[in-house]
């Protein structure tokens, strides 16, 4: 089992990165690829799943992180995919509150996340993530330089990364507008704006 990659940053999609680790690639699925830049030497935790068809590594940026989504993939209902949705906004400490005061209006608003999973989430993990450090360093966070060209990239990066997330087409496309007024720079800036548009 392995505990973290480090390497080079060789390629960055809506739902992973492929690390260069003295010449291996591997395909890691993360919460928000777009914290990463290309050539970035990393750091990542990694768990990794094993079924009869595949064998998956999923990636956090710090070993807080990695604790948060192993207690989220111990709840009935929430599966890898579900639980880096979660983990894609960065505002895990609210995450933890919600759990904590019973707040499921906040939880559903998670996709593949319903009232059934919500009141679970809270069941299995009210008073059990108190030893949990605050689960994202915030300078990962910080917004790369990354100059807006014709149409776009960034804002298209982030609506597609959204979609890779589990967010419906429908919810995805009425806050676009609002993304396309959003003064970001980044892929990461705009994914963030659309995390928290879609969870207020």
């Amino acid at each position: 089992m392995y505990e973290y990659l480090r390497g080079t940053v060789a390629a960055i999609t809506p739902d992973h990165i492929v690390i260069d680790v003295q010449g291996v690639g591997y395909l890691v699925n993360t919460a928000n690829p777009y914290r990463y830049t290309i050539d970035e030497t990393v750091t990542i935790y990694v768990y990794q799943a094993v079924s009869d068809t595949a064998q998956t590594l999923y990636g956090f940026s710090d070993f807080a992180e990695k604790q948060l989504f192993l207690k989220l993939i111990n709840v009935s209902g929430i599966g890898p995919k579900s639980a880096l949705a979660i983990l894609a906004n960065p505002d895990h400490q609210g995450l933890m509150l919600a759990i904590k005061t019973n707040d499921v209006s906040f939880l559903t608003k998670f996709p593949g996340v319903g009232k059934k999973t919500a009141g679970q989430l809270v069941l299995d993990l009210q008073g059990k993530l108190d030893d949990l450090a605050p689960a994202a360093d915030p300078q990962l966070f910080e917004p790369e330089t990354v100059a807006t060209g014709a149409g776009n990239p960034q804002l298209n990066d982030a609506v597609a990364a959204l979609g890779a997330l589990g967010y419906r087409e429908a919810a995805i496309k009425k806050i676009t507008p609002q993304l396309r007024q959003f003064a970001g720079t980044s892929t990461n800036d705009y994914l963030s704006e659309g995390l928290r548009l879609l969870t207020k």
